[in-house]
């Protein structure tokens, strides 16, 4: 069995309480899932009837990390960046070949007086768009665990597989009613960060699915270089920042990096997403003297800030046959 979200061939058929309370959506197989690959192979698998819980509603929060002040130009070379810890089932050609990817990233400051329930239902209108909403390959979302200085309270990180699919849900009919109604309500500002990048071409990297990713910690970083800073210097420190998650991977997962190109907000040159196995993983990756010295050298010369938040990402999904 692969386990991966049904985002595609699927339909939801009815919404219902769940025995433990909770909304559940109940999808039906319609056509098997057909995946191809760039060396041109397909792989197909079909997806079992089942029942999608909306999303395990446990609040957890983390520790709070020391805070990075890193204050944090573009060469194509430099964006795109990625890293895939290595997972046993997948063979050396798979780690050789990449597959571009769209991340999206959606920053929220929720409301003062949000209360619980609607706090729940917030998150479950956005975490269950995945099923209802064509090109959505992957998806979390949850509370910020840490301070940070212009007060987000809540992140939503979604993968996509072209920017085409990006382009149409924003004008999704559903996802604009879906903020109307669920989010709007609730929040009184919403920031967006896209960028490209390349992960392993393979289904669990592509599709963040599998048990590495079944927990961990959701670390997102926005970063304004300099307009004065040269293409050069730039994509030397986005290499070396690439270069040290390679060196962690034991506390990462998977990791991309890439230009912004979404024109809301211009303030911040790039976006980094990474997947740490822990909320201990983060914090040994910060205070590592690795990355303080990487930090000081390569990025503090020429940023001009930066904005870092993290959530723990609660385990969710179902299966594949």
């Amino acid at each position: 069995m692969v386990d991966i979200p049904c985002y595609t061939g699927a339909r939801p058929v009815q919404r219902e309480k769940g025995a433990w309370g909770g909304r559940v959506v109940t999808m039906l197989a319609a056509q098997p899932l057909t995946f191809c690959f760039l060396d041109g192979s397909l792989k197909q698998f079909q997806l079992k009837r089942s029942t999608f819980p909306r999303r395990n509603h446990c609040r957890r929060r983390s520790l709070n990390p020391k805070d990075i002040k890193p204050t944090y130009g573009c060469n194509k070379q430099c964006c795109g960046a990625m890293f895939m810890a290595s997972l046993g089932q997948n063979s050396g050609n798979n780690m050789q070949r990449k597959r571009e990817v769209v991340e999206h990233v959606c920053l929220l400051k929720a409301k003062e007086d949000l209360s619980d329930e609607e706090e729940k239902d917030m998150l479950d209108y956005l975490y269950t768009s995945q099923y209802l909403m064509g090109g959505i390959v992957a998806i979390s979302l949850g509370q910020t665990s840490d301070q940070n200085s212009n007060n987000y309270t809540h992140a939503v990180y979604m993968r996509f597989q072209r920017k085409q699919d990006l382009a149409k849900f924003y004008e999704n009919p559903s996802y604009l009613q879906l903020l109307k109604e669920h989010v709007d309500p609730y929040c009184h500002e919403l920031m967006y960060v896209d960028f490209s990048s390349e992960v392993q071409d393979d289904i669990l990297p592509i599709f963040r699915k599998g048990e590495e990713f079944n927990y961990g910690l959701e670390f997102v970083l926005l970063i304004a270089f300099r307009e004065s800073a040269l293409s050069g210097q730039v994509e030397d420190a986005l290499a070396s920042l690439t270069k040290l998650v390679t060196e962690f991977q034991t506390l990462i997962v998977q990791s991309t990096q890439g230009c912004n190109f979404n024109p809301t907000s211009k303030e911040y040159t790039h976006g980094v997403v990474i997947r740490f196995r822990s909320v201990e993983a983060l914090q040994m990756f910060l205070d590592s003297s690795e990355y303080k010295d990487m930090w000081k050298s390569k990025f503090q010369p020429i940023i001009r800030r930066t904005l870092s938040i993290h959530f723990v990402v609660d385990p969710v999904g179902t299966q594949l046959m």
